[in-house]
Parts: structure tokens; C-alpha cells; sequence
């Protein structure tokens, strides 16, 4: 009897990577394997699901530059269980394309250097992703390597959706809205067409609530618009995200008081949203168990902008037939979806608390103007099937 080849995903975060693994039968990517490695721990650790069982591994590995010690230990664990000599390729969620990239790659030189020369449009994200890249072809050189892309899925909008109000030339130059967690809206838009055919041409709305957040406007499964422009700190506020601030607190902040441009990206990336508007946590379900004013703040705050990006993606889409909650928070906090959909009742939106608070598909109640839905997003299986798309072209290139 044959192997069965597998296919290794990783999709890399700012402070963890994480790491699954697919066998491929016919064509079809199903997960075996996944882990997360979280870098902020000391030790390191390595948390592994397999067959439904969790546990936490202490990695001895250091955390270099390179991250060649954690892979080389985290492929170790994997290879005591599975047969990695059969994973016939890895894919990688990279999170920025610009305008080179409108759909999943295969990995060479040329690719490679237009992902690193894309590092300044997201320099917390994309340097883990190139690393990573780096790794593996460090440890495992004969390896193919594609890369799916976060901003690919919103090259479908139009150029007045992407521009800002300045001078045309940095539009040319770059300066534009790329929007971000396409690979997870890419999933939930499958997802709509597959369990709720009857919308799969309507006006969607989908938020993607995780400690990095977002949402999507979907018209017949295509993005028109989105929360996230030219970085990831735009739109909605987040875990410890400002999401969209006036430019002229920055210039201020720069200015009469005098912060410098490092302290200012590290205010705005790892300082603010619920973690600054709170003073306590950046975790939403902390901050629910709080009995602070400053906790209940944040979440209204949160909860707030939400319901306003909904209202201003109804209006790209000229109305709304549907709202779907995905991502951490969105799928396992009831507290947030409800305190959103109590803001857009004016909009048509009705929730049903019970179906709410038991984490039903469909949340909204029966006589709801938009069917409000719970839909879980998988980013890693988009990974998985572009890589094994890519691995079976290259196999049959003539």
C-alpha cells in the first residue's frame, strides 16, 4: 500500500505561527494535525491537536532571527507522529501581495523577493512569513513552497473603493487600500455557497472578530469593499489595534509631543484598541468578566464601531440580506454579537437569544430582515488547497 502525501500549512502571526498538516486523497486536503507555536511564552510552547486531543510541549529551542531551531523542533514533534517524508509540499499564508500578486503562487526567487520587498506595507506581519519561508527551504530544500495571500481576495474592488482622498500619484506609488483577512472571508464565501445556497448571490456582510479584526463586503461571493485599507491597523479597533484614527493625531503625537516614529507604530499597533481604551486587557473575554467601567467602555467602543463599518458596507452594497460573525470572538462570544446586532435593529437586524447564546449557524430571529449567521472561518485549509492546486500543476508542467 502506498503513503498518502501530506501537505504542511503555516500561517504566521505577529506573536505565533501556526502549523497544520493534511492528507491529500484525490485531489481533496483534509486536516490530520495542527499547533500552534506561541512566541511570546518563555519557553517556548508548542500546543498540538491530534484526534481531537490537545496538549502543551515546552520547546528547548531559542528563538532566533532565523527560527530554524523552533521549526527544526516543532517539525521533530510531528515526525514522531506522522510521516513527514511524504509531505510533498508547504504552503504559506503570506499576509501582503500588493498589486504583484491576485491569486496563490508557487515560491521561487523572483517570488520570494517581491514578497520581502513588500516588508514596509506590513512590517508586523510579513517578516515572520519570510522567515518562515527561509526556514524551509533551509530544512527541507527540495520542498515546493506556495504562498496564499491575505490582500489577493480583495483585488476584485474597484479602484474608487481603493483610493484615498490625496494626490493621485501615491495611488500609482502604492498608497492604497489592500485590505486584509482574505483568506478567511475566501473560506466563509465557500462556506455561504455550500450551506446557505439562497444567499450566495446576495449583499453579505461578514466580520472577522479575532484579536486582529475586520469585516467584508460580499456581493455574489466577491469582496466590494472592506474595513482594513492600507494596513492592518485600519477599520474597527482590536485587541490592541486603534483601527481608523484621524491622521492628524498621528502628525500630533509626532509633533507637540514629540513621540518618535517607532514609539508611535508600537502605540498603535501594541498599545491601543480594547487593551488602551480599557487599561486592563486585550482579551474581549476578560474584559466581559470585568466589572470596571473603563472594561464596559471598550466593549461599547468595540461593539459600536462594528455596527457603523456594517452600516457603511450596507451602503457599498445598496442594502444587506445577511451578517455573518466569524473568527475567534466572532464565533465564540455571544456577549459581542449581540451587543452589535442591538445597534443595527433600525438596519433589519433581529437576533434570537437563544439560538445567540447556544452558538447556533443561524442567530437571528424568524422574523429578521437579515439572517445574522455563526459561521467558523479556516484559513489553513485555503492554504491547504492552494498548495496542493499549485503542487498538481507543477507536477503536470510540460
Amino acid at each position: 500500500m502506498g503513503s498518502t502525501p501530506l501537505v504542511l500549512t503555516f500561517n504566521a502571526g505577529s506573536s505565533s505561527i501556526k502549523v497544520g498538516l493534511f492528507s491529500v486523497v484525490n485531489g481533496q486536503a483534509t486536516q490530520v494535525g495542527k499547533g500552534v507555536i506561541d512566541l511570546r511564552a518563555q519557553p517556548l510552547r508548542l500546543r498540538v491537536s491530534d484526534h481531537g486531543q490537545s496538549q502543551d510541549i515546552t520547546l528547548n529551542a531559542k528563538l532566533t532571527e532565523d527560527l530554524h531551531e523552533v521549526l527544526d523542533e516543532t517539525l521533530g514533534w510531528f515526525a514522531s507522529h506522522f510521516k513527514l517524508d511524504d509531505v510533498m509540499s508547504v504552503g504559506h499564508r503570506v499576509v501582503h501581495g500588493g498589486d504583484r500578486f491576485d491569486g496563490p503562487v508557487a515560491i521561487d526567487d523572483d517570488t520570494l523577493a517581491a514578497i520581502t520587498e513588500l516588508v514596509p506595507l506590513a512590517p508586523l506581519h510579513q517578516p515572520q512569513g519570510v522567515r518562515l519561508i527561509q526556514a524551509i527551504r533551509h530544512l527541507r530544500p527540495g520542498l515546493l513552497q506556495t504562498a496564499s495571500f491575505d490582500t489577493a481576495f480583495h483585488r476584485s474592488q474597484s479602484n474608487l473603493v481603493r483610493r484615498f482622498a490625496i494626490p493621485r500619484a501615491f495611488f500609482d506609488r502604492g498608497v492604497k487600500r489592500y485590505g486584509f483577512h482574505g483568506l478567511s472571508y475566501q473560506y466563509v464565501a465557500g462556506e455561504l455557497a455550500r450551506r446557505f445556497p439562497a444567499l450566495k448571490g446576495g449583499k453579505v456582510v461578514v466580520a472577522h472578530l479575532g484579536s486582529g479584526a475586520s469585516l467584508c463586503a460580499l456581493q455574489d461571493g466577491v469582496s466590494q469593499d472592506t474595513s482594513m485599507g492600507f494596513s492592518t491597523l485600519d477599520g474597527i479597533p482590536m485587541a490592541t489595534r486603534c483601527g481608523a484614527l484621524d491622521p492628524g493625531v498621528v502628525l500630533h503625537l509626532m509633533g507637540p509631543l514629540g513621540l518618535s516614529v517607532d514609539e508611535v507604530e508600537d502605540l498603535l499597533y501594541h498599545q491601543s484598541g480594547l487593551l488602551g481604551v480599557s487599561g486592563l486587557s486585550a482579551d474581549a473575554r476578560e474584559l466581559q468578566a470585568s466589572d470596571r467601567p473603563e472594561a464596559r467602555e471598550a466593549l461599547d467602543l468595540f461593539a459600536g464601531r462594528i455596527a457603523g463599518e456594517v452600516a457603511r458596507l450596507a451602503t457599498t452594497l445598496g442594502g444587506l440580506d445577511a451578517l455573518v460573525f466569524t473568527a475567534g470572538i466572532g464565533e465564540h462570544q455571544p456577549q459581542v454579537r449581540a451587543a452589535v446586532g442591538e445597534r443595527l435593529t433600525w438596519l433589519g437586524v433581529q437576533l434570537d437569544p437563544q439560538a445567540n447564546a447556544a452558538h447556533a449557524s443561524v442567530i437571528s430571529a424568524p422574523g429578521s430582515g437579515v439572517t445574522v449567521l455563526v459561521l467558523p472561518t479556516d484559513e489553513e485549509q485555503v492554504i491547504a488547497n492552494d498548495t496542493v492546486g499549485i503542487h498538481h500543476q507543477q507536477a503536470w508542467r510540460p
